[in-house]
């Protein structure tokens, strides 16, 4: 077998910030604990933990596979964290500070589940924790860019990043997308005619389940976008939190749905198991497959970068919360494990599947020449192009008289605009596009909502 390379040195694109950014002096002090059992710290400005008021905490969670509205109270699995846990680590660890990399436990579990599911192609890899991908989108972006300088996006992009970066001066660069996402030909043609003052040297984007196309990349396209990256020596963030909420085409025949649902086994490959220079920065979370309100996720890519990352947190956010680190760790380790966890997978995949086919169907039923989109394979939207009359399109301020029109007939979308890297211009805000999510609302609430957004389109097309 030949030897995993070691990543390429990409360091050279640090802001001075990111160079000056070192361990915490008082975090650094810890390894001198951890190292020697016998040694007595008078060093560690810590709570005493027999002054935390907890001795236990815990829920009642599912078993793998099985949802909780399907499951008796009496075979909910007992997810519990004590003062003295086994197989992970006690309250008094998770409850107290610690360092950026997150919880022992916790973090030796992102990276098994990471080698498992992406088996990244150079050896120095590593994971550190986030707080979700919007805070380790913030991390990643600021180990490279300063005011002034320009980031690669899809033409359609998820409005947190644009929230984000507009206030830190940071310009954005549109990549036309098609029906799999970014389109590589398109990114290199930005990159090859840039003629601004500073370098490109990030890309972001979502390549499964695209917020809010909806698209997902190929295989075959996340290669082109990976040879484009090392032709322009460009950094990829990989933003992938709904990468395991993959499931099959749509078809017609009810009959044959959710057989060949992907679990994890045959998920399409990431741009992190392509990657064999290291440049891909791929950020996780839990929020879409567990609960967002747990607030944790983690980050893969060299281990000189999530050092950088982890030195970011200690002077931030420390790590996740002790409490969802604890039930996290509890439950991926004790109680369901990694098979547990694939099936826990399949469940979500296929309630989300169901989810989407429900709505296409209706969909199709109701919407027929008023919308034309693309069937996702994955994820939690459709992204509609309304079919405006010819003489409304373009016209200045249709599409806020759509919008208008929807709330008059109770019923709400995302306008488009609110997705463009080229902000509110009145061009943007008059292109036909609106996101539909069928993620949230009750199945039943389904028909009567794409009856009223017909009502309200009518008028328009």
């Amino acid at each position: 077998m030949t030897a995993k390379p070691h990543s390429v040195d990409l360091s050279e694109f640090f802001t001075e910030a990111t160079r000056v950014r070192d361990n915490s002096p008082l975090k650094s002090l810890t390894k001198y604990m951890e190292a020697d059992p016998t040694l007595l710290s008078l060093g560690a400005g810590l709570p005493h933990p027999s002054t935390f008021p907890f001795a236990q905490i815990g829920a009642h969670v599912a078993p793998a596979g099985a949802s909780v509205a399907n499951t008796a109270p009496a075979d909910m699995l007992n997810v519990s964290v004590t003062t003295s846990s086994g197989a992970i680590e006690g309250l008094g660890k998770f409850l107290q500070y610690g360092n950026g990399r997150g919880v022992p436990s916790y973090a030796a579990f992102t990276r098994e589940h990471t080698h498992r599911v992406h088996d990244p192609k150079y050896v120095d890899w590593d994971t550190v924790v986030s707080l979700g991908n919007t805070d380790a989108f913030v991390k990643a972006l600021m180990l490279f860019y300063t005011s002034g300088d320009t980031l690669l996006v899809d033409e359609w992009t998820y409005p947190a990043i644009i929230g984000t970066v507009v206030p830190m001066n940071i310009q954005l660069a549109p990549v036309r997308m098609d029906a799999e996402g970014m389109v590589p030909e398109a990114l290199d043609h930005v990159c090859t005619n840039w003629t601004g003052e500073r370098k490109l040297r990030m890309v972001y984007t979502i390549p499964t389940a695209q917020n809010p196309t909806g698209a997902t990349m190929s295989i075959a396209r996340k290669r082109a976008i990976y040879a484009v990256a090392q032709k322009h020596n460009l950094v990829i963030i990989e933003d992938d939190p709904y990468y395991y909420l993959q499931f099959e085409p749509y078809t017609a025949d009810s009959e044959n749905r959710y057989t060949n649902l992907p679990g994890i086994t045959s998920l399409v490959p990431s741009l992190l198991s392509l990657d064999t220079d290291g440049r891909v920065i791929r950020l996780d979370s839990f929020s879409k497959v567990l609960a967002p309100g747990l607030r944790c996720g983690w980050v893969t890519a060299p281990k000189y970068i999530t050092d950088k990352i982890q030195f970011h947190n200690e002077t931030s956010i420390q790590q996740p919360a002790g409490v969802s680190q604890a039930i996290v760790a509890s439950l991926m380790n004790e109680q369901w494990g990694h098979s547990g966890w694939e099936r826990h997978l399949v469940q979500i995949q296929r309630d989300y599947a169901m989810r989407r086919d429900l709505f296409v169907d209706l969909c199709l039923k109701h919407l027929n020449g008023l919308v034309e989109f693309t069937v996702p394979d994955a994820g939690m939207f459709l992204w509609f192009r309304v079919q405006l009359k010819p003489e409304l399109q373009g016209q200045t301020g249709v599409m806020q008289r759509v919008f208008d029109s929807m709330v008059a007939n109770h019923v709400l979308l995302v306008p488009g605009y609110m997705f463009s890297p080229k902000g509110a211009e009145q061009k943007v805000r008059d292109e036909p596009y609106i996101r539909a999510a069928f993620s949230f609302a009750a199945t039943t609430d389904f028909e009567a909502a794409i009856t009223r957004l017909a009502q309200a389109l009518e008028p328009f097309c």
